[in-house]
């Protein structure tokens, strides 16, 4: 496996079978793991094809296994960003990192996806589950990174 990232917050490898493989820790990883994992399962059931798709989740490790959705993404006009994450929301999330570092081009198909939502926030939906974790206050910049 390639090692795609490596911080405090997650550990994410690229396996050669094409999943990816996050493991959360640090600041509040039982609650961004089961968060995270909450949110990927209502995209999946509301049709959303440009997100990670859940195969595996082990509580105990804290470790999502997902599709892979592409290569990171360098460089984005502001209107295509805004565009991408407002689509997002015709699904009933709002990602909440409109970054960047968050989106990704899946050559098969054909289109930007996006990615890590553990502090994403379901819309109208106040019976899913906590709100999201709040990030950890030590760190600095938008959501730590």
């Amino acid at each position: 496996m390639n090692e795609a990232k490596n911080t405090a917050r997650a550990l994410v490898r690229l396996g050669y079978d094409g999943r990816v493989h996050k493991t959360f820790r640090g600041h509040q990883a039982k609650e961004r793991f089961e968060h995270e994992l909450r949110v990927l399962k209502y995209l999946q059931k509301m049709g959303c094809t440009f997100v990670p798709r859940v195969l595996e989740s082990d509580p105990e490790k804290l470790q999502l296994v997902t599709t892979n959705c592409g290569q990171r993404v360098e460089r984005l006009t502001e209107d295509k960003l805004r565009q991408l994450f407002a689509e997002l929301e015709q699904y009933g999330v709002r990602h909440e990192d409109p970054y960047t570092r968050n989106v990704t081009y899946n050559a098969q198909l054909g289109r930007f996806c996006l990615i890590d939502f553990e502090f994403s926030t379901i819309l109208d939906q106040p019976d899913l589950g906590p709100p999201p974790p709040e990030p950890d206050p030590a760190e600095h910049g938008p959501r730590g990174w």
